[in-house]
């Protein structure tokens, strides 16, 4: 038996805090509970409240310091992609909606194995997961 009990944070680079922060606001509704100014050594940092105990930890960088190809799996460095959980196929329905209604570059829901999966990418390109238990 595992001894963690999932996820604690995922942290990801933008070269654009202000407009993730936004995204993932109206997309899911996240809330930001910490804010960082950047200091010496320490880029801009936001907290963002997933939901759940989950957390997405965003450091804003220069698009030149962020290594890889976000579009191209493979090629995006050590995190592909992460998966946010929603409760329901309905709750996932209303997200794809969302997500449609934000501009976002979505694909169809589906079937894989237990889960209903959704693959979209955020205003940066990263391709990302909302997941929901099937039945």
């Amino acid at each position: 038996m595992p001894i963690t009990t999932g996820f604690n944070h995922i942290a990801t680079m933008t070269a654009d805090l202000d407009k993730i922060v936004k995204f993932y606001a109206d997309a899911f509704g996240a809330t930001v509970t910490f804010e960082m100014a950047a200091e010496d050594g320490h880029p801009r940092m936001t907290i963002l409240d997933l939901g759940g105990g989950a957390a997405l930890n965003v450091f804003e960088v220069q698009d030149m310091d962020i290594i890889g190809d976000r579009r191209r799996q493979g090629g995006r460095g050590p995190i592909d992609h992460f998966g946010l959980a929603v409760d329901s196929l309905e709750t996932l329905e209303a997200t794809r909606d969302r997500l449609r209604e934000l501009g976002a570059d979505i694909g169809e829901i589906q079937r894989l194995g237990s889960e209903w999966s959704l693959f979209f990418r955020d205003p940066d390109g990263m391709e990302l997961e909302v997941c929901c238990h099937a039945g």
